[in-house]
């Protein structure tokens, strides 16, 4: 890998609220929340305005209402920021010659090799005023060595800024910033390295790397290489998946019911995991069933955008009960998510239910620590196998 690289970090500022001023110019410089509309929902963004109050991102509605009350609540549109964001994909894909899409309103692009063209700052300015100029969106962009630097960059150029980190500058201008900055910096995290004295990026730096991995293992010598300004990651090529899907073919064909709810419960939960982890939601649910004649039919249902394991359960039952109207022997059940949109976090934050967003996510700590099959519903529990 070059040891001159020139890694950009794009980041759409404030996304789902700057599409929603887009839609409606009377939201512009006030308070706005997006996400679910109720007490019991999550917001999902909020403006600079309501963040001046004390309110975050995945923060329960009623709290931000209690600490921002003249704030603007709105639903939000997964579709349409979907819309939006892959505008701004394309724009960027016709223009860089390698592009990662980190999420809905991230990109990475890795520029090595041009500056002996042109400048890459001057190129990324250009393509960013581009951005600006051409969907009204405001973006923020960081310019160095790795992917990083760029995206710390790209924080403290926000709101709607860009900073360029050359590589003799990078450990002056890590060194004094906060922890928090750097990516893979969780709350849990944070708490253990301050609990430690430890409270800026120099002072992690300073860290033996031993000390590091005894702390934190694998991921306090990530930290350790982070606070040092070292990252090899490589820019990966955009490629968007447009649907995933699990099927099971039994040895033995069957009509009990109870035994196929059981199994369409665990490979929708196994699908809505994996939705999780690559940050996506599906607005497609489809089950799948072949007869033992051979016959195989399949029902759909178009849905919010959404990857809560309790929901699509609910939907692909639904779908499953409707489908199966033979009552002969099936051999065959499918699921399948499709029209997924990338780059929301760990769950559907316009859900109406804190409840179910926090089940979510303690299922998903356990799965990522212990794996996938460590934890399930009841109804599910008799496919787990040793």
């Amino acid at each position: 890998m070059p040891s001159n690289r020139h890694i950009v970090h794009l980041d759409l500022d404030t996304f789902f609220v700057s599409v929603e001023r887009l839609k409606n110019n009377a939201f512009n410089g006030k308070p706005l929340l997006i996400g679910g509309s109720s007490d019991r929902g999550v917001v999902a963004s909020c403006s600079y305005e309501a963040r001046q109050f004390g309110v975050s991102s995945a923060m329960p509605m009623r709290m931000a209402r209690l600490l921002c009350p003249d704030a603007i609540v709105v639903r939000g549109d997964m579709e349409e920021y979907s819309r939006h964001s892959n505008i701004v994909t394309e724009i960027i894909k016709s223009r860089a010659p390698i592009v990662e899409k980190a999420s809905i309103d991230e990109h990475y692009l890795d520029l090595t090799g041009m500056d002996k063209f042109f400048g890459c700052q001057k190129w990324t300015h250009e393509l960013r005023d581009y951005v600006i100029k051409n969907t009204g969106l405001p973006i923020s962009m960081g310019l160095s060595v790795n992917k990083t630097v760029a995206k710390v960059a790209t924080g403290e150029a926000k709101p709607n800024g860009e900073k360029n980190i050359e590589q003799v500058e990078v450990r002056p201008f890590l060194n004094p910033l906060s922890i928090k900055k750097i990516p893979g910096v969780g709350a849990k995290t944070y708490v253990q390295l301050r609990n430690m004295g430890v409270e800026t990026i120099y002072t992690l730096s300073q860290i033996p790397p031993d000390l590091m991995h005894k702390v934190l293992g694998e991921n306090g010598i990530s930290l350790w290489q982070k606070a040092n300004g070292i990252d090899e990651t490589p820019v990966i090529p955009f490629s968007e998946r447009k649907s995933i899907s699990t099927e099971s073919t039994f040895d033995k064909d069957t009509t009990n019911i109870e035994y196929l709810n059981q199994l369409l419960t665990k490979m929708v939960m196994e699908l809505a995991f994996q939705l999780r982890k690559e940050c996506r939601l599906t607005s497609c649910v489809t089950v799948k069933l072949r007869y033992s004649n051979f016959d195989t039919e399949t029902k759909q249902l178009r849905i919010p955008y959404t990857a809560l394991d309790k929901t699509l359960i609910d939907i692909a039952k639904s779908l499953f009960q409707t489908l199966y109207s033979r009552r002969m022997l099936i051999r065959l059940i499918g699921v399948r998510f499709s029209h997924l949109v990338s780059g929301f976090e760990q769950i559907d934050l316009f859900a109406e239910s804190i409840e179910q967003y926090n089940l979510c996510q303690a299922m998903d700590k356990i799965r990522r620590r212990f794996g996938e099959k460590s934890i399930t519903v009841a109804g599910a529990a008799n496919f787990i196998k040793e």
